[in-house]
């Protein structure tokens, strides 16, 4: 791939000696990298990436073998050209380097740490938000911000980093401490280098010390990491499968170190299991994570240093928050997965960012934590946390493949979506159904031992496991991974069989454009059958390789296409068939597993929502389910009902009739099964009651509401949060802010700004935009924007955003102040969401049509895939109001009472 962002290949570095001088008091820091470098190809310039960044001092010294001696020449830059747009430096050279030889470069540099959250950046935590500390983020094409050197991932070096600092703060970094010793301590710098030239200028040399950490393998820039504060840590350990025993620790300010506990007690359990899964040992001495209250991602896999929010793995113990364990489990796992998928082998460039997140969403969020926690039906939860929001935004004609071209940094960012995660999961997951786990994971075994400290394209992924498998892997899933979308079967029912066929689902209906409709895909059908004597049976075998095809079965018989919702793909049955279905997955004696009556849930809406089937099949099939005690199949009910009241928020009618609907149906549950947790209570009943309750409340359900209110008002006025159920946390809020006026909002204020715990915080932020006060509202959005933390400012506005009297109001300010926004966020992960939140919820063709010209003639490079999706998702809620209005009002005035 040849782009004006990508490094000439005349050089190439081999290992990074970069010392960094971190002044918290004064924001600033300043360090000097010395590159070895090879180099391939005759040059007299070095070129490498650099941005806000001061250089100087640029020397190059280069080793020349002739008739068998060495010889060494120093060179200072004679040229030097620094170009913002391209992110590059240039610098030239009086003599030609030759081919062959070998040079160190060594470029001194400072910079300011600012509150970006990129680069080398400081944030600022602790009880009353005054601890200032700095840390590193450089995923993806940013550590070029901290130090100048070669940032792009296959240009893997060794590096052996020096960190100077106030002798009252930690410094942590990727390798353990080699050396940490007082800068004034006899011998600690050498005399003549850049480090004693700069301890010379100092008035008090004894405050600073000096801390070295062991060399790296092998690794990219992205990965790099380091950290200077006044931490805290809590500390476990594992023993590795060597025998050796690795530390683990989680760094944290001191008042919230105590909730590390639980990420630590993890990691224990999981590292042990990731190196018997790939027979790969972790090769890093230790591994660290560090807490941050200014984040921009949710986590970040630098190698030996996880870093993440606080929210990302913090854990109360005393809150008992069954969904917060979950999440914060699924996170520190993925993260660990990352050590070897994308740590110890790395993609090639970010055209191949799947082979990163994809496998870190799936064996980390889904096969590693099932081992821990069986309890939690990872597979089924995997349908609703990734399969189903892949398919979402992969039905949309502004989806992209799995693999795809990212020329330059603003594309790369705007490609950390549900697809390159979730999609790239969910296929992964298909594989691995259907050549089997065992196999699929002894595939994976070869691939990442083959490619130890490399990097790695999509074809060794498939080398691998067809090493292990036998089977014509790129056949199967080229097509998956390269193109974009994914298949309908359309089931035909004859009098011996069913005649299948595939074509491209696309939100906005059956695709009438053959140009939408070229590929071809190799789907696993999984086909489930009962025979006459009631004995189950699945074919894993069978494939759809064309177009159509016809199988020979008794249609007599109940049967189901895609068992076990392993496929990555929606099965369209004749109305008769899905009302049969619909009766026979709740049978017992049939073999129906929990993720078929979720897949059977999901794709009903899915089809009724893109036109390719009635809406009041779907609502059937719904309502012939709602008795279901099974949390997930509740929770897709719950989802499904809530994608209709998104979609006609703005039709009262509507409206009206979906809440008496939805709140009979789950005020049903809470009725049965009480208000307050128990302690004889299953995972599935703690979930279940608090998305009844959830959904109830949503669904104006008085006396749930009344419940709610009260225990807020409770604590609001005494302060005792004894009554507040810490699962309904978001929803009390939610429901005080909503109904409290001034002075609940003021409250809850307080509350986000010096939560509890990291949970409450985010729930606190988010019921600030439940306000029915447009005076609030306003407030809300001036907060969220003006003074909150960066990472945060979604929090307030998807609060807004769900609040349907606020949801336009949320929209018009963003426009209103979009050259703000933009000024402050583009080219962050955060701005992405930001575009989705603010405009992705509108439902008419006027909001369309509004949005496209307000956007006319702006450089949308930064955030096009977002604004696009945000579009197409307009269209689509447009459309299927304007195609099932009607029909589904007179569905619900049927089902009322």
């Amino acid at each position: 791939m040849t782009s004006v962002h990508r490094l000439p290949k005349d050089v190439r570095p081999k290992h990074y000696d970069l010392t960094v001088w971190t002044d918290l008091d004064s924001s600033k820091f300043d360090g000097v990298v010395h590159i070895d470098l090879h180099i391939e190809k005759a040059t007299n310039t070095i070129t490498l990436n650099t941005l806000d960044l001061n250089l100087s001092g640029v020397v190059l010294r280069v080793t020349i073998t002739a008739d068998g001696t060495n010889k060494s020449i120093g060179m200072y830059a004679s040229g030097q050209v620094i170009t913002k747009a391209t992110q590059r430096g240039i610098f030239t050279f009086p003599q030609h380097i030759p081919a062959g030889s070998d040079a160190r470069l060594t470029i001194a540099f400072n910079g300011v740490l600012s509150n970006s959250l990129s680069g080398y950046y400081r944030s600022m935590g602790g009880q009353d938000g005054t601890i200032v500390y700095s840390l590193t983020q450089f995923q993806a094409t940013a550590a070029r911000k901290a130090f100048p050197c070669w940032d792009e991932p296959a240009l893997k070096a060794t590096f052996s980093t020096t960190l100077v600092s106030r002798v009252d703060t930690v410094n942590i970094s990727n390798m353990s401490v080699r050396s940490e010793q007082l800068l004034d301590t006899p011998g600690c710098v050498e005399e003549g280098s850049w480090l004693s030239r700069k301890a010379a200028t100092l008035e008090d040399i004894s405050a600073w010390k000096v801390t070295r950490f062991e060399t790296t393998p092998p690794m990219s820039t992205y990965l790099v990491a380091y950290a200077n504060g006044p931490f805290k840590f809590k500390e476990g350990s594992y023993v590795s499968r060597n025998g050796q025993r690795k530390p683990l620790r989680i760094y944290a300010t001191e008042d919230n170190i105590h909730q590390g506990q639980y990420a630590i007690d993890l990691a224990e359990k999981i590292m042990p299991l990731y190196e018997q899964l790939f027979d790969l040992d972790y090769p890093l001495p230790k591994l660290d994570f560090l807490v941050s209250s200014d984040f921009d991602l949710g986590g970040m896999e630098n190698w030996g240093l996880i870093v993440g929010r606080t929210s990302a793995f913090l854990y109360d113990p005393e809150a008992n928050n069954l969904r917060l364990q979950q999440y914060v489990g699924s996170l520190v796992s993925h993260e660990v997965a990352h050590m070897w998928f994308g740590d110890i082998t790395t993609m090639e460039w970010w055209d191949y960012l799947y082979l990163n997140e994809g496998f870190a969403t799936l064996v980390g969020e889904k096969i590693v934590l099932d081992r821990v926690f069986r309890s939690w039906q990872l597979d089924a939860r995997f349908l609703s946390s990734n399969f189903y929001p892949a398919r979402y935004l992969d039905a949309k004609r502004s989806s992209h493949p799995i693999e795809v071209e990212c020329p330059d940094p603003d594309k790369i960012v705007q490609i950390f979506d549900d697809l390159s995660y979730c999609k790239a999961a969910s296929v992964l997951r298909m594989l691995a159904d259907y050549v089997g786990e065992e196999k699929f994971l002894k595939g994976v075994s070869i691939y990442l031992n083959k490619h130890k400290f490399k990097n790695t394209v999509t074809k060794d992924l498939w080398d691998g496991i067809q090493a292990a498998t036998h089977l014509d892997i790129p056949k199967m899933m080229d097509n998956w991974v390269k193109k974009m979308g994914y298949p309908v079967i359309t089931v035909a029912e004859k009098a011996n069989g069913i005649s299948i066929r595939q074509d491209r689902f696309l939100e906005t209906g059956p695709v009438t454009d053959p140009k939408d409709n070229e590929t071809i895909w190799t789907v696993p059908l999984h086909i489930l059958t009962v025979d006459a004597n009631g004995s189950t049976k699945i074919d894993s075998i069978s494939l759809l390789e064309e177009r159509t095809r016809f199988i020979a079965l008794d249609v007599n018989k109940p049967f189901k296409l895609n068992a076990g919702t392993s496929g990555f793909y929606a099965v369209k049955y004749e109305d008769q068939r899905l009302e049969k279905l619909g009766k026979q997955v709740t049978s017992p004696n049939l073999g129906f597993s929990l993720q078929d009556r979720i897949g059977l849930i999901r794709d009903a809406f899915a089809l009724t929502s893109a036109g390719y089937a009635p809406v009041r099949g779907a609502l059937a099939l719904l309502d012939g389910l709602r008795a279901s005690e099974e949390y997930l199949v509740v929770d897709s009910i719950a989802a499904s009902l809530t994608f209709l009241t998104w979609t006609w928020w703005e039709d009262v009618e509507i409206t009206k009739l979906l809440n008496a609907y939805r709140g009979k149906l789950f005020a049903t549950i809470v009725k049965k099964m009480g208000f307050d947790p128990s302690s004889k209570d299953s995972p599935d009943d703690r979930q279940l009651r608090v998305r009844a309750i959830e959904q109830a409340a949503e669904a104006e359900v008085p006396w749930i509401v009344d419940q709610l209110y009260g225990r807020f008002e409770h604590f609001r006025k005494t302060k005792d949060r004894s009554r507040i159920i810490s699962e309904l946390c978001g929803i009390t809020y939610r429901i005080g802010v909503q109904k409290g006026g001034k002075e609940a909002w003021a409250f809850v204020k307080g509350i986000a700004e010096k939560p509890s715990n990291p949970a409450e915080g985010i729930s606190a932020m988010s019921a600030l935009g439940e306000t029915r006060d447009l005076s609030l509202a306003k407030n809300t959005f001036s907060f969220a924007t003006q003074d909150a933390r960066a990472q945060d400012v979604l929090y307030y506005l998807r609060g807004l955003r769900s609040n349907v009297k606020m949801r336009r109001f949320l929209a018009e300010q963003v426009m209103q102040h979009f050259d703000e926004l933009e000024h402050r966020f583009a080219g962050m992960f955060i701005f992405n969401y930001l575009i989705e939140t603010a405009f992705a919820s509108l439902t008419s063709y006027a909001d369309h049509e509004k949005l496209t010209e307000f956007f006319k003639g702006k450089n949308t490079a930064k955030y096009e895939l977002p604004l696009h999706k945000s579009l197409d998702e307009i269209k689509m809620h447009a459309k299927w109001i304007g195609r099932d209005t009607a029909e589904l009002r007179a569905w619900l005035e049927e089902h009322q009472g």
